[in-house]
């Protein structure tokens, strides 16, 4: 397993950024073009509450399912180096403000399990990785900001301590499979016994160290971060890195991987392990200069 740890820059890796005199004409064509949307549209909404978390190195343990010896075994645990700070959504996106962006028509309605009693102070659920991506591309037209789903990376960044560690807690050099049953039993246990179904309303679950409100509640957050299943030789070097995009990665108090349309995970399409209680979603602001056409872009089918 030393073989996957290493230290790097989450900002760096996140997206493959080309040459700046690149950029630069692209921007100018798209502001030509009209690619590039220079103002709200319709009358500007408020900016949601945020926290502005500033640069540091922290502990990460990466996604995905690992096996070595045809078992499964942890993921490594990382030092990650946050150079620039990360502005998110205090709260999680909540059933209110969803709602404006299904009567606006630019989003499909929410399926909850349970229908909140007061709208705007409780979250979202029932939302599917499309629908959260709706959203995004909504509120950043009607605030002229940009918003943007996190990556799993920048959750931990911004959870702190709050953020899961899902290892095992077996030695990852064990092949006695009743060990791993057993670690993997209880892990499992533990998340169904500690269930409490009802979303509840904003601030019930307290803050992290960051200010980053209701993480790890009962609603587990949508992340960018596609599932992976990478296999490992006995030197722990990776032999195959496979990555499924129709898959993401929800995270609360445990990770899920779930399929991009399921709004109710308790209904099937959970890729692996417990269902989460519920699934909502929370937004990274993008202030990037080249933001907006690197959204655009995303949005007309191109990955970057």
């Amino acid at each position: 397993m030393a073989a996957l740890s290493e230290k790097r820059d989450a900002t760096s890796l996140s997206l493959a950024i080309p040459s700046v005199l690149f950029l630069l004409l692209a921007g100018l064509l798209a502001k030509q073009t009209g690619l590039v949307f220079d103002a709200p549209v319709g009358t500007p909404l408020d900016e949601p509450p945020i926290v502005v978390i500033a640069p540091r190195d922290f502990s990460y343990r990466v996604a995905g399912e690992f096996f070595k010896n045809g078992y499964a075994v942890d993921g490594p645990m990382m030092t990650v180096r946050m150079s620039v700070p990360l502005t998110i959504m205090k709260y999680q996106v909540t059933a209110a403000d969803y709602a404006r962006c299904v009567t606006a028509g630019a989003c499909p309605p929410a399926e909850p399990e349970h229908v909140p009693a007061d709208p705007a102070l409780t979250p979202a659920t029932g939302v599917s990785f499309d629908d959260a991506e709706a959203y995004a591309a909504w509120i950043s037209r009607s605030t002229g900001a940009v918003w943007v789903l996190p990556t799993d990376e920048q959750l931990a960044f911004a959870a702190g301590s709050r953020f899961p560690d899902d290892a095992l807690g077996v030695d990852s050099d064990t092949s006695n499979p009743a060990l791993r049953w057993l670690a993997d039993y209880r892990r499992e246990t533990a998340r169904k016994a500690s269930r409490e179904p009802k979303p509840q309303s904003l601030g019930h679950f307290g803050e992290s160290e960051t200010g980053l409100s209701d993480f790890a509640g009962n609603v587990w957050e949508w992340t960018t971060t596609c599932s992976r299943r990478v296999t490992l030789d006995r030197s722990g070097s990776v032999i195959s890195d496979a990555a499924s995009c129709g898959i993401y990665i929800a995270t609360g108090k445990h990770r899920a991987a779930l399929s991009s349309f399921v709004r109710n995970p308790k209904g099937g399409g959970c890729a692996v392990g417990a269902p989460p209680d519920n699934v909502g979603f929370r937004l990274v602001k993008d202030s990037r200069w080249y933001a907006p056409l690197l959204q655009t872009l995303r949005a007309k089918g191109l990955s970057i």
